[in-house]
């Protein structure tokens, strides 16, 4: 398993300590100071499915200051760039086991990963 971590943000920190009680040692990565590569967030979008802009924090400054916000009509290609771009926009944590992943809000959610 692969957690994307910011270890600032509370619920990231639950998410990784609720996989360790579980027993599960991830790869932690530090999202923030190892932004993930384009093709890296087409993988984990791909592992989330669904849509792409639940992988973004439209609520940051960040994203105010790009003027986006969840209701405009891009093509996924074009979120994933903002994203690749500007890391600090990436949804967290996530947890990625494989070729299946979950977003940790709530960190129960990746309970399912565990049970897989």
């Amino acid at each position: 398993m692969r957690i994307y971590h910011n270890p600032r943000c509370s619920k990231s920190r639950q998410t990784l300590a609720l996989l360790e009680a579980a027993g599960v040692s991830p790869e932690i990565v530090e999202y923030l100071n190892q932004p993930p590569s384009l093709a890296e967030l087409q993988r984990i979008h791909a592992a989330l499915g669904g849509d792409v802009r639940a992988m973004i924090r439209f609520k940051e400054d960040e994203a105010k200051a790009l003027r986006i916000s969840a209701s405009d009509q891009r093509p996924d290609t074009e979120w994933l760039e903002i994203l690749a771009a500007h890391p600090r926009l990436l949804e967290r944590p996530i947890v990625v086991k494989g070729d299946v992943a979950r977003i940790g809000r709530p960190p129960e959610n990746v309970n399912a990963l565990l049970e897989a």
